[in-house]
């Protein structure tokens, strides 16, 4: 509930302008990491806002390990793209090869996804993602 008041207030009102999000896309065996959302929002690749002063890929790396458990051990930079769906936000996207032991958090439980699936299910911020894997 909280999360989409703060959506709906920060679309209306972008008081700091765009926000600045990272997302890892990891890939294993032809399909995709994402994260079932318990906001119910539905699917979204692991990231999410910086932090003030924090770099893209800086937040990528820590928000890929707060919502799966897993630590980027490459990150390619694949795309940079503006999205004004929910927010206004400027999307930094890695292609991220990452080690450990896959684990949910508070933010949704990690599952893996075909291309199909996920032009289906993603969040609409992040199809320009989707759009990018085919």
């Amino acid at each position: 509930m909280i999360c989409r008041s703060a959506l709906f207030l920060y679309a209306r009102f972008p008081i700091f302008g765009a926000l600045n999000a990272s997302m890892g896309v990891i890939r294993r065996d032809g399909k995709y990491l994402v994260i079932k959302r318990n906001d119910g929002r539905g699917l979204s690749f692991p990231g999410g806002l910086s932090f003030p002063g924090e770099d893209a890929e800086k937040a990528m790396r820590r928000e890929v390990f707060e919502e799966t458990g897993l630590t980027p051990t490459l990150a390619e930079f694949k795309l940079r793209y503006e999205a004004h769906d929910d927010i206004p936000v400027v999307v930094s996207v890695y292609e991220v090869e990452a080690k450990g032991v896959l684990r949910g958090s508070w933010e949704g439980v990690p599952c893996w996804k075909s291309v199909e699936e996920l032009l289906r299910e993603v969040i609409a911020s992040q199809q320009k993602i989707v759009q990018m894997l085919k």
